[in-house]
């Protein structure tokens, strides 16, 4: 069978990419833009660092600010209908994961109208026509939604995340700039990093994974292992390294899927609004020590990309250990919690256990699994 591997168009990267936008935008012929964006950037002037640039240009936009944390169902369909009444003929998403992911959703279902109800669109949906061109532009270092084909909306009615794989959602052109990222409070930092170590972890032992997957992932997990206490602490090569990072594990991961750690955080950010990035990265030590077996060699590249030394010389259950120490490390040292205890209640274990193995995720994790077996994982957090 082929591997199939999907990119975005084009990318721009480094300090100052932003002043890109608008000669795409022209070359490309678009006419006005639906700016996504969240209520936070715009109050602190993080979005106006395009739109001045739109502004100076002399290129129209209109904002759409209806953005929540975890973007839901009626946020897309709100945005859909603000869409249709602005004239727009493409997206600009600045923000994390979720004004991508909103934006992602609007412009698949523009395009293809028989999806308005959104839950439709959950899983591998087959959709017939390319999303509205969209423009992204990060403002976090973790989801890398501006490079893959996967976008994620919660659904409040049934207290649970869905996740929606479709290649025609991948923006056109992605804009990684670190000074978009520099505002990004010290949690926020640390909670996104952490995400997108996720995605490489993930995406490097999952059943999935080829060389082609493996190449990005471990020089995702090198990067990210050596550039996240920098960015926390709010430094130019921490920033700069984290953007580059994150972005490199999303070309991988969102090819070869992911594993239950992220089926394990889902319904926490449906049900307790969890961050998502707190989540995995709480969960993700626990989970890898449940994967191990099921892993090779794996966890001794791990451990020496996230700088390890001597893994060559040690036994697999000394490098795996290693691996795994290295993770709780990196979690702890940039002010990660160390367990569930002040998220999960006891009572809710048996909808999270149920919800976390009907999530798209589940599939590819390494180590076949149960509803048993990840309640008694989520039991062992709390």
């Amino acid at each position: 069978m082929a591997n199939r591997f999907v990119l975005n168009e084009t990318s721009y990267h480094g300090k100052g990419a932003i002043e890109s936008i608008a000669a795409e935008v022209k070359a490309r012929g678009y006419k006005k833009a639906f700016l996504c964006s969240d209520p936070d950037l715009i109050k602190f002037n993080v979005t106006k660092k395009v739109t001045d640039i739109l502004d100076r240009e002399g290129l129209s936009y209109e904002i759409y600010s209806e953005i929540k944390p975890n973007p839901t169902i009626e946020n897309v369909q709100t945005g859909v209908a603000a869409y249709k009444k602005s004239g727009a003929d493409y997206i600009i998403a600045i923000g994390g994961g979720s004004s991508m992911d909103t934006a992602k959703a609007i412009g698949i279902i523009i395009n293809n109208p028989e999806h308005e109800d959104v839950r439709s669109l959950e899983g591998a949906v087959a959709t017939k026509k390319p999303s509205v061109p969209i423009i992204a532009v990060p403002t976090t270092a973790g989801t890398a939604a501006e490079v893959t084909i996967n976008y994620v909306i919660t659904d409040v009615e049934k207290d649970r995340k869905f996740v929606c794989v479709d290649p025609h959602d991948i923006p056109v052109v992605a804009v990684i700039d670190p000074d978009m990222m520099s505002s990004m409070p010290k949690g926020l930092t640390a909670a996104t990093g952490m995400d997108a170590l996720t995605h490489a972890i993930e995406g490097y032992i999952t059943k999935a994974a080829w060389e082609l997957s493996d190449m990005f992932h471990l020089k995702a997990i090198e990067i990210i292992s050596r550039s996240l206490r920098g960015a926390v602490e709010n430094t130019p090569e921490g920033r700069e390294g984290m953007a580059l990072g994150q972005y490199i594990a999303g070309m991988g991961f969102s090819n070869v899927g992911l594993g239950i750690v992220h089926s394990m955080a889902h319904p926490l950010g449906a049900l307790y609004d969890t961050p998502h990035g707190v989540a995995n990265a709480i969960i993700l030590p626990t989970v890898m020590e449940y994967n191990a077996p099921a892993t090779g060699e794996k966890y001794r590249d791990i451990a020496k990309a996230m700088g390890v030394q001597g893994t060559e010389n040690m036994s697999q259950e000394e490098y795996r250990k290693a691996a795994v120490d290295a993770v709780r490390q990196l979690s702890h040292d940039v002010g990660i919690p160390e367990d569930l205890k002040d998220i999960v209640k006891e009572e809710d274990i048996p909808f999270l256990a149920q919800s976390a193995y009907d999530d798209a995720c589940r599939p590819g994790n390494p180590r076949d699994t149960s509803v048993e077996e990840i309640t008694e994982l989520y039991k062992s957090l709390i």
